[in-house]
């Protein structure tokens, strides 16, 4: 399977019958990243975590009182 980088429009060749491709295939929303931009991404993730100021909103639920 013929896959392509969202970040660097690099063309690359998957397997065609492993996990990854069965999601990219099933789920059209689903990226596809080269180990190059996974690896630089990740990294860069990581010191921003280590600066302190990366945050994380999550999402709050409202409590139903009636339940």
């Amino acid at each position: 399977m013929r896959v392509q980088c969202v970040l660097c429009d690099q063309i690359e060749q998957i397997d065609e019958y492993s996990l990854r491709a069965k999601r990219l295939r099933n789920r059209r929303i689903q990226m596809y990243l080269c180990p190059t931009c996974d690896e630089r991404i990740s990294v860069k993730t990581i010191q921003r975590h280590q600066t302190g100021k990366f945050r994380l909103y999550e999402e709050r639920k409202q409590k139903n009182n009636f339940l």
